[in-house]
């Protein structure tokens, strides 16, 4: 199974890659955004470690439950040939209507299919009110590209 872009990467192919990964998150759809990575892929994500798809459709089934009305920004930060670096915010309220702003840094690696092998995540979780918020569902293509404001 390809997954393009593949490495060796370059800015154009990173950018798509970061852009591709945001669109699936933000479906909320743990099988498909499972896709992605190898069958055996390593996550470390915040304090939990995850190998392989089926604990990767888990750990996002988890997430989205409790991650309510989810919606995502990723923001290329870094490249080498096989190596993504992004930056990353999100917006999600919990189940009792309480609104969250979560910043984060991820470390990808792909294998040369352009699957993900291993993804190191580090993220802060900041409460916000209703007011506050600017992220509103899936980006629109005429913001892709854009970087996200670090406040």
């Amino acid at each position: 199974m390809t997954r393009p872009p593949v490495p060796p990467f370059t800015a154009e192919t990173a950018r798509v890659k970061v852009q591709s990964a945001e669109d699936a998150w933000n479906t909320r759809d743990p099988q498909r955004v499972a896709l992605a990575y190898t069958a055996d892929s390593v996550w470390r994500n915040r304090d939990e470690f995850v190998t392989g798809r089926d604990e990767i459709i888990a750990f996002l089934t988890r997430k989205w439950e409790r991650e309510l009305d989810y919606a995502l920004r990723k923001d290329l930060w870094s490249f080498t040939d096989d190596r993504i670096a992004v930056r990353f915010q999100y917006e999600c309220h919990d189940a009792d209507g309480q609104w969250w702003r979560s910043y984060g840094n991820e470390l990808w690696e792909f294998d040369a299919e352009g699957l993900m092998r291993r993804r190191e995540a580090s993220i802060n979780d900041l409460r916000i009110t209703p007011e506050e918020r600017r992220i509103f569902g899936p980006r629109p293509e005429s913001e892709h590209g854009l970087s996200i404001p670090l406040r």
